[in-house]
């Protein structure tokens, strides 16, 4: 007789649930006051008509100014993860005298709501308000950590089930400017403890001709900004992807850059990502956000589950910022350790090795490494780590940005689409 089929393994339950708002019929579904929708190659949000002006006291400068504004809430999305942790993404257009916020409202699966939780208030520039998280905002069940929604005792087996956003659209009243957002969305997660992960096989020989900037070069320059360059390492990556997109600050952009200052636009990314609340320059949406700036350009924040995701990603060219913090001899060939730091995975080698452009090097020519695969995967994907004093530290658990153009090739709107970024 025929030998019985082997058992097929049942999938495992996704962890991770990335979902967004990005079209014409997306931004007519959602409960608008004040706000519409707007077709055209890019759908977007606008204000229609304000719902009334409010005051806002920056807590930064300390200075108070009415704004006009109106809104718009999601409607309710069910994520495929109950989820632990939620981080949202937004990708918008703020001229002169605007500005937005945006906020996340979920249910738990014991039945009750959180409340409106602020997950940022952002402008591009910085001249109307300062760009900032907000500390402080728990319902004893719940916390926002800067950028990142999460469940205070996972362990307890509370998770959230659906989320709602809610755009609030700021202008200087009586004049007819309004903010434009083309994207909101969030990536929703429930990532188990973990000290260490399974290899992965790799699957991609593969390498972007990404250009190479050193945060180091600038260290010491302007200290305004999370003490200068040692800190950049957030923007310093965001830099080297947008220019491999081929956009880049204008000159008229940079004029406020020293002269004579070597890579100006990465001073320029610095400063156009810094959160005036955490005080640094690494919070995830606020460069995924200034990386939308630019023309054309979509972003998000999201979870990957593997460096096979990253090839997915690498094959249709598009490189992929990621998240990890490790000890120096858990990463062979980096010269040093670090609780967190941003590196941007260009390729892989016929070893299935990570190459890797790490802005933390001392020049520009010498940012390219070569990272062995497994060590990488670990320090990225792993939720529990041991620093130096032996003592048990967390992990991202496989966060990372990805940008990629509005208007992608059928290979990249494939690859992105196998997450659920577009």
């Amino acid at each position: 007789s025929a030998a019985a089929a082997p058992r097929r393994a049942r999938p495992a339950p996704p962890s991770v649930d990335h979902h967004a708002w990005t079209t014409y019929t997306d931004w007519r579904c959602g409960d608008r006051a004040g706000t519409r929708a707007v077709a055209g190659r890019r759908a977007g949000l606008v204000i229609a008509h304000p719902l009334g002006s409010t005051d806002y006291t920056d807590p930064h400068t300390g200075t108070t100014a009415a704004w006009e504004y109106a809104t718009w809430t999601s409607p309710v999305h069910r994520s495929r993860v109950p989820a632990t942790e939620v981080i949202a993404s937004w990708n918008a257009e703020t001229p002169a005298g605007t500005w937005i916020q945006v906020e996340l409202c979920g249910r738990y699966s014991d039945g009750t709501e959180t409340p409106w939780y602020v997950m940022g208030r952002w402008a591009a520039g910085d001249a109307d308000i300062r760009r900032t998280s907000v500390d402080d905002q728990s319902d004893g069940k719940s916390s926002i950590w800067t950028d990142t929604f999460s469940v205070d005792d996972a362990a307890s087996g509370l998770r959230l089930l659906t989320y709602r956003l809610r755009l609030t659209l700021y202008r200087t009243p009586g004049s007819r400017l309004t903010p434009t957002v083309w994207r909101v969305g969030a990536m929703a997660s429930d990532i188990p403890d973990r000290f260490t992960v399974p290899a992965s096989t790799p699957g991609l020989v593969r390498e972007l001709p990404v250009p190479r900037y050193s945060q180091n070069v600038h260290v010491g320059q302007y200290p305004e900004y999370d003490n200068g360059g040692e800190a950049w390492c957030s923007p310093t990556s965001s830099q080297m992807i947008i220019e491999y997109w081929g956009r880049k600050p204008s000159a008229a952009d940079l004029a406020w850059v020293e002269p004579g200052i070597q890579d100006p636009s990465v001073c320029h990314a610095a400063r156009f990502t810094y959160d005036n609340q955490y005080e640094g320059c690494g919070n995830w949406p606020f460069n995924a956000a200034y990386a939308a700036t630019y023309p054309d350009m979509s972003s998000a924040v999201t979870r990957l589950g593997s460096l096979n995701d990253v090839e997915t990603l690498v094959r249709a060219g598009i490189p992929v910022i990621t998240s990890q913090s490790f000890l120096k001899e858990e990463l062979t060939g980096a010269g040093y350790g670090t609780s967190g730091h941003l590196m941007t995975v260009i390729g892989f080698t016929a070893d299935g090795d990570v190459i890797a452009n790490d802005p933390a090097s001392p020049n520009d020519d010498a940012v390219r490494h070569v990272y062995k695969r497994h060590e990488w995967e670990t320090i990225w994907l792993r939720t529990k780590r041991y620093d130096a004093s032996g003592n048990v530290k967390s992990g991202t658990g496989g966060v990372c940005y990805v940008y990629w153009p509005a208007h992608p090739t059928p290979a990249q709107r494939s690859a992105l689409r196998s997450f659920g970024l577009i």
